[in-house]
């Protein structure tokens, strides 16, 4: 029963601070001073597909900014559709 309840607690924990690592989004109009003052390197461009809500598009950039290992990302270019949003951004990390 303690081996189920801490197994259960561990996942619960390492759900918790996956959170807390996720790539942060950079405000464009900050992004050139902020790059410089931390000595940030790009490590490539990302884009969402097809995405519903603009929340959905900077949920997909961080998980994908995540993915090549960055720390941050600048949204460079988004556009809203009727059905859809589109996106893209530079990651640095």
């Amino acid at each position: 029963m303690k081996l189920i309840s801490g197994i259960v607690a561990s996942l619960v924990i390492g759900s918790l601070s996956f959170g807390a690592f996720a790539a942060q989004e950079i405000e464009k109009d900050k992004a050139k001073d902020t790059i410089a003052s931390q000595n940030l390197t790009k490590v490539g461009t990302i884009s969402t597909s097809d995405t519903t809500a603009p929340m959905d598009a900077r949920k997909e950039l961080s998980q994908k900014a995540d993915e090549l290992g960055g720390k941050y990302y600048v949204i460079t270019s988004a556009d809203k559709g009727e059905k859809n949003v589109r996106a893209t951004a530079d990651v640095y990390k």
